[in-house]
């Protein structure tokens, strides 16, 4: 179930059909799931709470048809790759994969072999792909590396739009957040004939900081059992189909870090809080293909900065709202060395908000 299931309504913004990153027309989320084992944790065996997640910024292919993008840290213990080469050229031309800080390589390197299935015959791939992480390390056997190519193959494949699987799935599968049990979350809305969606990955923040709708609600909550509480990260993708420049994506991006603190969230010092922007309203641009023949000039449509306040407020809400949403969808899970850290109930939630 999700926040608006038990009648939490964040915000006053309209959602988009699904209330995901997907509303935003193309974009496609795929996860794989890895759940076996129980009892103590032993390297290269488990317990195994872990996984990938994959999102798509539209139909076609990314490293064919890149899109303007922009990222914005908001505390940098963390990681996402392929950023200098986004920084300075603004473009994303690659799927985007979420996963755990010990399986990035094996993700990245995933998406460059997908990559390197789809070229034309006698091409020569050239890509960077961006694969971000946050720490699963107390639920799950992370040094033992059990995310494999084939799980990041699985993802891409089974990606698809409509409704998007939340809580303990993907790269969220073993999360913890607000000393609750984190993961996957997702929200969206329409502003202005435009769509922005927000999908986190959640693994950050304090019980006792936890805030919904401007009311502290992780006061009135038990103490958590959870270790190392404020010390995780969050990675958020922000998606939209409004035309945009890279620096107006970097701005966007930014303001996810807003979303964040309306959840009590605050950066912490070990904290990896990055969050990227993506706008699909341009789809004209040049392939970043050894072999291609780009064009001298092209033209883009541009949404002029004095308008761009609503998809501000927009990325706001969808992110607390994201966040919310993977704190009432993950159920209670037991982990490597019997911790267990339970799911907020919604009903609860609820409860404390009237």
């Amino acid at each position: 179930m999700r926040a608006r299931d038990h009648g939490v309504i964040v915000g006053s913004g309209t959602p988009g059909p699904h209330n995901a990153i997907t509303d935003v027309p193309g974009v496609r989320v795929g996860h794989t799931t890895l759940i076996s084992g129980d009892g103590p944790r032993v390297v290269g065996s488990g317990p195994i709470r872990t996984g990938v997640t994959v999102v798509l910024p539209h139909e076609g292919s990314a490293f064919d048809e890149p899109v303007y993008a922009g990222l914005h840290w908001l505390n940098g213990n963390g990681e996402i790759t392929g950023m200098a080469f986004l920084r300075e050229y603004g473009i994303l031309g690659s799927p985007i994969g979420l996963t755990n800080t010990g399986s990035v390589g094996v993700v990245r390197d995933a998406l460059v072999e997908i990559e390197v299935g789809a070229l034309r015959k006698g091409s020569v791939s050239w890509s960077l792909p961006v694969v971000g992480e946050t720490w699963d390390g107390s639920l799950n056997d992370i040094d033992g590396q059990h995310v494999t190519a084939a799980h990041v193959q699985e993802a891409y494949a089974g990606a698809s739009g409509g409704p998007v699987e939340e809580g303990s799935v993907g790269g969220g599968t073993g999360m913890i957040c607000h000393g609750f049990k984190g993961g996957i979350g997702t929200a969206s809305r329409v502003v202005d004939g435009y769509t922005v969606g927000v999908l986190v990955q959640a693994n950050h923040g304090s019980r006792e900081r936890l805030t919904v709708n401007g009311v502290n609600v992780g006061r009135w909550l038990p103490e958590s059992p959870a270790p190392y509480e404020g010390a995780g990260s969050i990675i958020g993708i922000v998606a939209t189909d409004a035309p945009l420049l890279p620096h107006q994506c970097r701005r966007l991006a930014q303001r996810a870090g807003l979303g964040v603190a309306r959840t009590g969230g605050a950066g912490e010092n070990s904290s990896g809080d990055g969050f990227l922007c993506f706008a699909t309203g341009n789809r004209n641009l040049p392939a970043n293909a050894l072999d291609a023949d780009p064009p001298r000039t092209y033209q883009v449509t541009v949404l002029a900065d004095e308008h761009i306040d609503p998809l501000f407020y927009a990325v706001i809400e969808a992110t607390e709202e994201a966040i919310v949403n993977v704190l009432v969808a993950a159920e209670t899970m037991t982990g490597a060395d019997g911790l267990t850290i339970p799911g907020l109930d919604g009903a609860v939630l609820a409860n404390l908000l009237t």
